[in-house]
């Protein structure tokens, strides 16, 4: 499918309706999923999806529509409803279109090799990374499910300001969920891998982690309730960092959604943090030479030694604000229409190597999963939530702990950041190296 082919006729069929201005967005893919288990193949996906979506701004409303029809009869209709939303909306002056800037070169988006390489070498993937975590150690059991997954991805945008663009890109990525049992013990562990190109992917890594992760839970006990210095691992940090995120959108911020309403310029969080979102990071999982509504993508530092300096907009909410896009419009597929969002959004790698944060801490825990995060508090920043790891005794790890829980305030907690690991990593799209947090409440027996 050439998508610039096809936007180029509905572009004409636009031309013969009276409308204000327009956008149109084409996506293609081809997608393969699949998982083994017991040296099977579980499931095996392929799809290989293409659509079509147009904004139509008419007397200061916009309207949305797509099809995933090609026909000139079902792009005409598209087009036809799309103007009828228009019209039918209450009229916003803040509506409107990005203007044409030049794009960033990105490179290392697309893997050439990836569509000739044998579906058979994929699916040796997936068994290779079940084989391999069962091989770690007699204590793991079972391997609840090992998957490898690739898309291969072309989009293309056109506005009536002139903007145009179109890229391709290739992602892959593999897990695996792995179960270690001693006695009557049983604990679980997980690990994911994730490139832009096939050679990205480390199945004996990925084995070892997850392996390591359930072995080292195995004879958990529980604690007392004590209020101490508790390190968070990356993916922990990450997770709770995705809870802060939604409040750096400019829509939040006016909505009065947010926890960082009305801080700007002023020191929130630790001096030792800094806070980025980069569409542009190479390999990262949102990263692209422009965004949702063409405007080019970019590296915004929103928080510099703790003070906040910068909220996230997409073209709507910048015009209403008075202020410029950040390259932060995000869509959810062809079917949805463009939305605030972030791109690359992470804390800054620190210089300490991981395992020494926990140096010099008396009595503290040492926090690797936590259960629940998503149930914070988006606007107070208030949490309470489950969590495991290991007690810290005297500046060493003691013994793996369970059935904790922990408590307080996201921006209380990024303002605790006494120490930064150097051991940033991405979970989706938001990355956060370990930190040490100087004092949290932990909930024991």
């Amino acid at each position: 499918m050439n998508l610039k082919e096809l936007a180029g006729r509905i572009e004409k069929i636009i031309s013969g309706r009276s409308v204000d201005g327009f956008e149109i967005s084409a996506g293609a893919s081809r997608n393969l999923s699949l998982e083994v288990k017991e040296r099977k193949i579980d499931s095996f996906k392929c799809s290989s999806p293409v659509g079509v979506s147009v904004r139509i701004l008419k007397s200061q409303g916009m309207g949305f529509s797509y099809s995933t029809s090609m026909s000139d009869a079902d792009l005409e209709r598209m087009i036809d409803a799309a103007l009828v939303a228009a019209e039918n909306q209450t009229p916003d002056p803040w509506h409107g279109f990005s203007a044409p800037s030049p794009f960033p070169f990105v490179g290392g988006l697309f893997d050439e090799g990836l569509a000739a390489i044998d579906e058979q070498e994929k699916v040796r993937q997936a068994m290779e990374l079940e084989r391999l975590t069962l091989a770690a150690d007699a204590r793991v059991k079972r391997v609840r499910k090992a998957s490898y997954g690739e898309s291969e991805y072309e989009v293309y945008i056109r506005n009536s300001e002139g903007v145009e663009g179109g890229f391709r890109g290739t992602s892959v990525s593999a897990s695996v969920s792995v179960v270690a049992e001693e006695g009557d013990d049983s604990q679980m562990g997980w690990d994911f891998g994730f490139g832009t190109h096939f050679s990205d992917l480390r199945v004996d890594e990925i084995a070892a982690t997850a392996a390591s992760r359930a072995l080292a839970l195995l004879g958990a006990r529980k604690i007392a309730t004590l209020r101490c210095p508790v390190v968070l691992d990356n993916q922990v940090a990450s997770d709770i960092l995705e809870v802060l995120a939604p409040s750096f959108l400019a829509e939040n911020v006016l909505k009065g959604k947010s926890m960082l309403a009305g801080r700007m310029g002023k020191k929130v969080f630790s001096p030792c943090l800094r806070i980025r979102d980069n569409g542009l990071l190479p390999g990262g999982m949102a990263t692209a030479p422009f965004d949702a509504e063409g405007v080019p993508q970019q590296d915004t530092l929103l928080v510099d030694d703790g003070v906040l300096g910068k909220f996230l907009y997409d073209g709507y909410w910048a015009r209403r604000d008075g202020a410029v896009s950040t390259g932060n419009s995000t869509r959810g597929g062809v079917k949805s229409p463009p939305h605030l969002g972030i791109s690359n959004f992470y804390i800054e790698n620190g210089s300490i190597p991981a395992a020494d944060l926990v140096r010099g801490i008396d009595k503290g825990v040492f926090i690797t999963d936590v259960m629940g995060m998503h149930t914070a508090n988006p606007i107070s920043g208030d949490f309470s939530v489950g969590a495991s790891g290991f007690y810290v005794e005297n500046g060493v790890i003691a013994y793996p702990v369970k059935e904790i829980a922990l408590s307080g305030n996201i921006i209380d907690l990024f303002g605790s950041v006494e120490m930064i690991g150097n051991d940033l990593r991405f979970f989706g799209e938001v990355g956060s190296p370990s930190l040490r947090i100087a004092a949290l409440d932990v909930s024991g027996e």
